[in-house]
């Protein structure tokens, strides 16, 4: 019988699976994903919602004690600083697992390990608002400079109708004078 034998032994002594589980956690923290066997993930899930559970208390024991699990101080900082943040209004289940395949080398069930709640920085949004405002102020001065072009058009076909204008008018007058002319050399002629 399996009596209180609650965990997975992954094939390795209690130190290296422990330096393991910490060594995972702390890059699950630092890259936001990793991939790994499909039960590793699943052991490493739960040393990861626990570390996120003292994310979200924030004091300095919570802090000391995550220190003990998590590899580096910058992990550490980024645990409390960006991820508890993005959880605060979710009870549990902060990582997710999804599976992609089996691996080549001894077929084994591969998945990766990842936060269920996506990364959203201040600084993306910004950079949306940014672009959105970018694009208005573009459209503004396309709308301009096609005003502005739409009456450059307008004023040059406006000078073009009117040199047409005075060249037939000048045309009709040389032809008048012509006639004119034309008539005086018949009357003088007769």
């Amino acid at each position: 019988m399996r009596h209180l034998k609650a965990h997975r032994r992954l094939g390795m002594n209690a130190s290296h699976r422990k330096a393991m589980m910490r060594n995972m956690v702390t890059s699950l923290i630092e890259h936001e994903r990793i991939e790994t066997t499909d039960t590793r993930a699943k052991e490493i899930r739960r040393l990861a919602d626990r570390m996120v559970t003292l994310g979200k208390r924030g004091d300095l024991h919570s802090m000391r004690l995550s220190l003990k699990t998590v590899r580096t101080k910058t992990a550490a900082k980024k645990l409390f600083d960006e991820l508890a943040p993005r959880f605060k209004e979710i009870p549990g289940g902060y990582t997710r697992i999804v599976k992609i395949g089996r691996r080549h080398g001894d077929n084994a069930d591969m998945s990766i390990l990842e936060w269920s709640v996506p990364q959203v920085s201040e600084d993306s949004s910004k950079k949306k608002e940014a672009k959105k405002e970018a694009k208005k102020e573009a459209k503004k001065e396309a709308k301009k400079e096609t005003k502005k072009e739409a009456k450059k058009e307008a004023k040059k076909e406006a000078k073009k109708e009117a040199k047409k204008e005075v060249k037939k008018e000048v045309k009709k007058e040389a032809k008048k004078e012509t006639k004119k002319e034309v008539k005086k050399e018949t009357k003088k002629e007769d």
